[in-house]
């Protein structure tokens, strides 16, 4: 299960890593445009500089996209393992009893009883949907925030991660160009291409610590209430 996601977080992080790679070479030059000119030729021209500010700005739209779906993958995850393992809302720990009792608030009756045939399985899922889980809002301290609301350790290596302090930078950024309340330019501006990347670097490094947190939480079964003895 985690192995899976895993899968996704590497191919979405490779995507990511190739364009900020082709911005890098776009900035020194190294990369240029090759139009046909009169006849068919040819013709090497430099990239618009403006041109270069919105891709630069564009990669803060994949690195939060990134972001988003890594954590709402890795929560679908968690669910998942406990469906998987059969177990049983009074197995689990009272962090997630709460987690699940207010999913279930969200949701209409009429709309997850036929879902429900044993309850005190079935209610850990019914309410859950991961569509609801994050929507612009995530940065480190909303990951921080979420790993003490189920339980799971959010403590990675502050010199290569930075504690997933970039996230912010890259919630607004997105956020701003989202909105519409600055344009792509303006975005783009403010950052070299080896700037991104050393954010893109300290991003992947952080979400990829956090999984293997999330990963051992899941291993360890550290979401069954420990008070209880509980096994799924």
């Amino acid at each position: 299960m985690t192995s899976g996601l895993f899968q996704d977080f590497n191919e979405r992080s490779r995507e990511v890593n190739k364009y900020f790679i082709f911005l890098k070479s776009l900035e020194q030059g190294t990369t240029k445009l090759s139009m046909a000119g009169k006849g068919g030729s040819p013709k090497i021209r430099e990239i618009d500089p403006e041109l270069i500010k919105t891709l630069k700005a564009s990669g803060f739209l994949l690195l939060y996209n990134l972001v988003e779906a890594t954590m709402r993958n890795a929560i679908e995850a968690i669910f998942d393992e406990l469906q998987g393992k059969g177990v049983c809302y009074d197995q689990i720990s009272p962090k997630l009893k709460k987690i699940v009792l207010k999913n279930l608030k969200k949701r209409n009756p009429d709309k997850i009883f036929s879902s429900i045939t044993a309850i005190s399985l079935d209610i850990i899922t019914a309410g859950f949907d991961k569509q609801d889980l994050f929507s612009g809002n995530i940065d480190g301290m909303k990951i921080r925030d979420t790993a003490t609301e189920y339980g799971f350790s959010h403590l990675t290596d502050y010199v290569r991660t930075g504690d997933g302090s970039d996230l912010l930078t890259v919630k607004s950024n997105r956020n701003d160009l989202a909105h519409g309340f600055k344009s792509f330019a303006e975005v783009g501006r403010d950052k070299t291409a080896d700037e991104l990347l050393q954010i893109k670097n300290k991003v992947v490094r952080y979400l990829k610590q956090i999984l293997q947190n999330i990963e051992q939480y899941l291993s360890n079964q550290e979401y069954l209430d420990s008070s209880t003895g509980g096994t799924p």
